[in-house]
């Protein structure tokens, strides 16, 4: 079984700086791999494990994915190899044109049975990439996989939906989106690490894999929630009094 898994570089939250005018920098952020991310990872490794196969992991952006550290972060959780697209101008890309990039790369690479993506990306969290991806591919596509199991040539998935767990046998090739629900992704040993650093990593650019990117999203802003003093109301004990205080301050507040 052939498994092509997307993934994302991400900022890390905590070094998000809110300025002033409620503008948001990450001029100063360190990059990671995105946590929803790993699950998908995790996942492509337990199913090779259980039937056997290879893991390739695919990321498009700019050059912050050269980084060797980051690199070895991903192949040391077992993928064979590391394929990625870069180009100075893929940055703040949206769902359409990331996806459109993947599946340009996905059809470079050639044979594969299944595609696996996380259930969002860390940083935006639209949800959109991975059904795109299938659309444009012409193949079954899936969200909220929250387990999935190997049945000959196809696979058993399950859905986690808001008050019922669907189960559905599908043919393959397929795109499927998992949650963080469907594992726990390993940490790589120093051994897995030192690996990682010795594995195939392949670097193309956009004509590469004959593809360009429009815009079709004009990012105008985006600014933090005001800021608002706390009104540092206490009210003790659990009387009848105090119950009605409560709602009245809610009340007021939500008037």
């Amino acid at each position: 079984m052939n498994i092509i898994v997307c993934y994302k570089l991400v900022p890390e939250e905590q070094d998000l700086v809110v300025n002033s005018d409620r503008s948001i920098s990450w001029d100063k952020a360190e990059w990671k791999i995105g946590s929803y991310d790993l699950n998908a990872v995790e996942a492509a490794m337990e199913l090779v494990e259980s039937a056997g196969g290879k893991v390739t992991v695919l990321s498009v952006g700019n050059s912050r994915l050269e980084n060797a550290k980051l690199k070895k972060a991903i192949l040391s959780r077992g993928p064979e190899e590391l394929v990625t697209v870069v180009d100075d101008d893929l940055v703040d890309l949206d769902g359409h044109n990331t996806a459109k990039l993947l599946a340009a790369a996905v059809n470079k690479i050639g044979a594969y049975d299944v595609i696996l993506c996380g259930e969002g990306s860390a940083d935006i969290y639209a949800q959109q990439v991975g059904s795109q991806l299938g659309e444009l591919l012409g193949i079954t596509v899936l969200n909220a996989v929250s387990k999935i199991t190997p049945q000959g040539d196809r696979l058993v998935v399950e859905r986690t939906l808001e008050d019922e767990v669907e189960v559905l046998e599908i043919d393959l090739p397929a795109v499927l989106s998992v949650t963080t629900d469907i594992n726990v992704p390993r940490i790589p040993t120093p051994k897995d690490i030192l690996a990682g650093g010795k594995k195939p990593a392949t670097k193309w650019g956009l004509a590469d894999v004959g593809a360009e990117i429009a815009a079709t999203v004009e990012y105008l802003s985006t600014l933090a929630p005001e800021q608002r003093e706390r009104k540092h109301i206490i009210l003790e004990g659990a009387s009848e009094e105090n119950i009605s205080k409560l709602y009245e301050f809610i009340r007021q507040e939500l008037a």
